[in-house]
């Protein structure tokens, strides 16, 4: 259960700001359909977390369980550097426009999330629970807590929001963790 709460907490925090997040507000501004939107960001994140999890855990498989923890605990500290750089979106319309909303909130959100923060911080999560379904479920369940709500509130602007100080309290929380990966066992 800890694995599944603190892989929801953890990416739903580390997704404010991001720029998969950032894409959702595109996606929504652009199409009316929020349900294929929403659809798209779902199956592009569970397809792209269950990868990340999967080689969390087959990487792990092959080291010490006490370099797993001195690996985990300074991926997790890296993670916390690399949320204080805000991300950005590429705005121009794409391609991949033209198929729809499903298909383009699909491929886009499938290739954002190729090596972002929270595809990282999936595979290190995974790395440290060893528990591959816990996991994905609760980065997918992070992410669309962070998501959904844009689509629906896109009109709204992350100028509004304190950004910068999420992305520090983020980073925290980042290094809570590792010095409690490193602290238990």
């Amino acid at each position: 259960m800890e694995a599944l709460i603190t892989s929801t907490f953890s990416i739903a925090i580390a997704e404010i700001g991001d720029k998969t997040q950032l894409l959702a507000l595109i996606l929504a501004a652009r199409f009316h359909n929020k349900t294929a939107i929403i659809l798209g960001m779902l199956i592009a994140t569970l397809l792209n977390h269950v990868l990340a999890a999967w080689l969390g855990e087959w990487l792990m498989s092959y080291i010490s369980p006490t370099t797993v923890k001195y690996l985990v605990a300074g991926a997790l500290f890296s993670l916390a550097l690399w949320i204080l750089i805000p991300d950005k979106v590429d705005t121009k319309d794409s391609n991949l426009y033209k198929f729809g909303p499903f298909l383009a909130t699909f491929c886009l959100f499938f290739l954002a999330e190729m090596g972002d923060k929270t595809q990282v911080a999936t595979m290190i999560l995974a790395a440290k629970y060893q528990n591959l379904t816990l996991v994905v479920v609760g980065s997918t369940l992070g992410m669309m807590i962070a998501n959904v709500p844009m689509v629906f509130l896109a009109r709204f602007s992350s100028e509004k929001l304190p950004m910068l100080l999420i992305h520090r309290l983020c980073a925290m929380l980042f290094v809570l963790q590792g010095i409690a990966t490193l602290l238990w066992p």
